[in-house]
C-alpha cells in the first residue's frame, strides 16, 4: 500500500462533499498537470490511503482520509466542451488525462493546518513542506503518513 495527498478547494469539492456522495464514493477528476497525472496513472493503486487536503480556503490543511477504490481510467471531463477541464487535444482513442475513484474513510475533528505540519520535525519529505511543490497529487511516505495521521486525530 502507498500513501497520497490529494488537494482540493473545498468550495469546489470538500471532505464533506465526499462523505455525502452515494456510497461515500466519487471520482477524482480535473487533474491537468502531467506529473500529477503520471502519479495517478502509474502509481496510485486500489487500496492506497489518501489524505484529503483543503487548499485555497480559510482553514488550509488535511481535512480527512479516503481510500482509492478504482485505479486510473480516462477522465471524461477532458472530452466535454462544456467542462472547465475540456482538452481539445485529447480524444477517446488517445486520452491525456485520467482519474481514480476514492471512498471516504473519515473526517478529522479539526483540519490539520499546514502551519502545524510545517512545524513537525518528522515531516520533511512530503511536497507540502518543500519550496516550489504545488502538485495537487503527491506521494507521502509511510513514516510521514503515520505521523500526520496521528497529529490529525489528536
Amino acid at each position: 500500500m502507498q500513501y497520497w495527498l490529494f488537494k482540493t478547494e473545498p468550495d469546489a469539492f470538500s471532505i464533506d462533499d465526499l462523505a455525502a456522495r452515494p456510497n461515500q464514493t466519487e471520482h477524482w477528476d480535473g487533474i491537468r498537470n502531467y506529473q500529477a497525472r503520471n502519479f495517478l496513472r502509474d502509481q496510485v493503486k486500489q487500496g492506497d490511503k489518501v489524505f484529503i487536503y483543503h487548499s485555497s480556503c480559510k482553514d488550509v490543511g488535511i481535512a480527512g482520509l479516503a481510500e482509492v477504490l478504482k485505479e486510473a481510467y480516462p477522465d471524461h471531463t477532458q472530452f466535454d466542451p462544456e467542462s472547465h477541464y475540456y482538452d481539445p487535444k485529447s480524444s477517446p482513442d488517445n486520452p491525456r488525462w485520467v482519474m481514480v475513484d476514492v471512498k471516504f474513510i473519515e473526517k478529522f475533528p479539526d483540519v490539520l493546518a499546514l502551519k502545524k505540519i510545517k512545524t513537525m520535525p518528522e515531516i520533511s519529505e512530503v511536497g507540502l513542506v518543500k519550496k516550489g511543490h504545488r502538485l495537487s497529487i503527491m506521494p507521502v511516505n509511510e513514516q510521514e503518513f503515520s505521523a500526520l495521521l496521528a497529529a490529525a486525530k489528536t
